[in-house]
């Protein structure tokens, strides 16, 4: 280890200058306007829109506006959760939200709001009844498999009515 330095007077005599560091918040207390800065925005209402086919043909997440939903209180809304594991459970979900649509008029039909769950397969209406519900299937997903999807339809039809 090498000796310390002795401090001469020429050390001592020059000032230390220290820097100073200028946040935005330093800066917006400096001019006086943490009133302003410190309020939320005003929240607006918040719409989704339908999402476009990715280039590789698979579809995502498809969403109705929430705006229509809002202004058909009186409709029913069907929410279709489907894994995307494999394309069999799109290809299920797909059929069951085109009949109906076209059984039923003013029907709002969502698939897959949120992220959904891996190897499920569930139909339910939105704050209501689950028509079906396959739940933590393992491949080859025998029971989704195994369903006769026109009865499912026509049972969930039956049901709506």
């Amino acid at each position: 280890m090498a000796p310390k330095r002795k401090r001469t007077e020429a050390d001592t005599a020059k000032p230390i200058q220290t820097s100073t560091r200028v946040t935005r918040s330093a800066t917006r207390r400096l001019n006086g306007s943490t009133s302003a800065a410190s309020e939320a925005p005003a929240k607006l209402p918040k719409t989704k829109k339908k999402a476009k086919a990715s280039s590789k043909g698979k579809t995502k997440v498809e969403v109705e506006d929430v705006k229509a939903e809002e202004a058909s209180d009186a409709s029913k809304t069907i929410v279709i959760e489907h894994c995307k594991q494999c394309s069999s459970f799109r290809k299920r979900a797909d059929q069951v939200k085109d009949a109906l649509k076209k059984d039923l008029s003013g029907i709002t039909v969502l698939v897959n709001p949120e992220k959904p769950r891996r190897g499920c397969f569930e139909i339910r209406e939105e704050g209501g009844d689950t028509f079906i519900s396959l739940l933590d299937m393992k491949r080859p997903f025998g029971p989704m498999k195994a369903l006769d999807m026109d009865k499912v339809i026509s049972d969930i039809v039956d049901k709506i009515k």
